[in-house]
């Protein structure tokens, strides 16, 4: 039977304390929802990085039930996301539902600590007043950010400068009470293949474990360097992907 979960205790019991299906939860903030159906679990949320989103997990013959129910509940605009062969075995068995997408989430757990080079170079928690420049270094070299100043769930941006000019910067966004997101990760040109993207990626990551207990992040399959200064810093990786209903 099909039971609502009504407590941020109950989801982690229900699903391992999957920090995927946590994030999506959002701490059943206003408008967050879940369910669960013998061993499958969908969390859900709205407004979480640009997208009503519905995180799936269990066996294809529990969590189609589960995603028909949630989506009559919450309607046909949340996008359901789980790993990929389970996305793909249950768009396969709901009708108008289509994968629109494969990337990776990326997850880092508590470690003793992550280290983070010492030398001149400051990466810190930017003034609202730095917002402009922000917004400037992501048009002029990461224009597909979901990430941006002013966006609902963006919470604060991290950067660092060389003589003054913005060089590097990344976001703290759409975070779980229990899982913080590292979002919006840009490096203006000319600084590029200086390591200084790695840098303010390792300060934030440090920062959002520190804050919410471990880190994650969404990242394109096709973006090996982005996928390597990650892996380095101690995220681990699994594949992932997204579906809609058609119209």
């Amino acid at each position: 039977m099909i039971h609502e979960l009504t407590s941020v205790a109950q989801v982690r019991a229900a699903c391992g304390d999957d920090d995927l299906l946590m994030w999506a939860a959002q701490g059943l903030r206003p408008g967050a929802r879940a369910w669960a159906l013998g061993d499958a679990v969908v969390t859900a949320a709205p407004d979480l990085a640009r997208r009503d989103r519905l995180a799936v997990s269990g066996s294809t013959a529990n969590a189609v039930p589960l995603v028909r129910h949630a989506l009559a509940e919450l309607g046909p605009a949340y996008r359901p996301l789980a790993e990929t062969r389970t996305l793909a075995e249950v768009s396969a068995k709901i009708d108008g539902m289509e994968v629109a997408g494969e990337f990776s989430w990326m997850s880092l757990h508590p470690e003793p600590s992550i280290p983070v080079p010492a030398d001149a170079l400051e990466v810190a928690w930017l003034p609202g007043e730095a917002s402009p420049e922000v917004t400037e270094l992501l048009t002029d070299f990461a224009p597909e950010s979901y990430a941006v100043p002013g966006a609902v769930g963006v919470t604060r941006w991290a950067g660092l400068r060389v003589e003054g000019r913005l060089a590097a910067v990344a976001a703290d966004a759409w975070s779980a009470p229990d899982v913080g997101l590292l979002a919006g990760v840009a490096t203006a040109g000319p600084f590029r293949g200086r390591g200084l993207g790695e840098r303010v990626c390792r300060w934030v990551s440090r920062e959002l474990v520190n804050a919410y207990g471990r880190a994650a992040l969404m990242v394109d399959d096709d973006n090996g360097a982005a996928l390597g200064v990650y892996t380095r810093i101690g995220y681990t990786r699994r594949r992932i992907a997204a579906a809609g209903l058609t119209p």
